[in-house]
């Protein structure tokens, strides 16, 4: 049994933002100069999987490019210290390549496709494209393995589970406006510490025993090691 406290974090865009990937959190809905109803919803893609294909293989090379930052390393080496779930809402592969070891992407991962028939049906990527013509084994043409808006959220679950099991919550570089992830403050127990990084507070009802941090992910994830270390540690 593993006697290290359960350390939860969700993270969002505001973490990747750090590692050069632009996100449309200050676009006004634009990602990339891409209104997201065109490349974010199965609308868009019904009408036009081209540009959906295309446009996700560009944040493939993108991604592929950039790096773990301060904020991705500092969370890995916390697993020496705590049992550390992350949660993220960012379908990058940043938090694994740092060296988390328990990661759950609730909106997919970019670096794997799916079936756009058989959803049960996901395959690890080679290389950064999906092209038209690229199928399934049942005949079908592969899309991003991205949970679009309006579509169901399949990891909440284990999410949620992890949240109720958690001695310590915090909530890094997300504005807490995308349900069902903003939500999951509500299942983190009431007697357990809680945080929020982010340089712009988002808006939250008041939740017990929770602290803001007012910082970006870089800076404000070691304040929260120092802040776990004093509530876990201090004698």
């Amino acid at each position: 049994m593993d006697k290290k406290k359960h350390l939860v974090v969700l993270t969002g865009a505001g973490v990747s933002a750090e590692s050069g990937i632009r996100t449309f959190r200050d676009d006004n809905g634009l990602w990339e100069g891409h209104d997201v109803m065109e490349v974010a919803t199965p609308e868009g893609w019904k009408k036009n999987q081209e540009l959906v294909l295309d446009f996700y293989n560009q944040r493939r090379k993108a991604c592929r490019q950039a790096q773990p930052n301060a904020a991705h390393r500092k969370l890995a080496e916390m697993e020496q210290q705590y049992r550390v779930t992350i949660v993220t809402q960012n379908v990058d592969d940043l938090h694994e390549r740092a060296g988390s070891s328990r990661v759950i992407h609730l909106h997919g991962e970019l670096f794997k496709a799916q079936s756009s028939l058989d959803p049960s049906l996901v395959y690890p990527m080679q290389g950064v494209e999906i092209n038209p013509g690229d199928t399934c084994e049942k005949g079908s043409q592969l899309r991003p393995f991205v949970v679009w808006f309006g579509e169901p959220v399949p990891m909440m679950d284990a999410a949620i589970a992890a949240v109720t099991d958690a001695d310590a919550f915090a909530v890094i570089g997300t504005s807490l406006l995308v349900y069902p992830a903003a939500g999951l403050l509500d299942f983190a127990a009431v007697e357990i510490p809680k945080y929020i990084v982010d340089p712009r507070m988002p808006s939250y009802f008041p939740a017990a025993n929770l602290t803001p941090i007012e910082e970006t992910a870089g800076k404000g994830v070691f304040l929260l090691e120092q802040h776990l270390r004093n509530v876990f540690f201090s004698q």
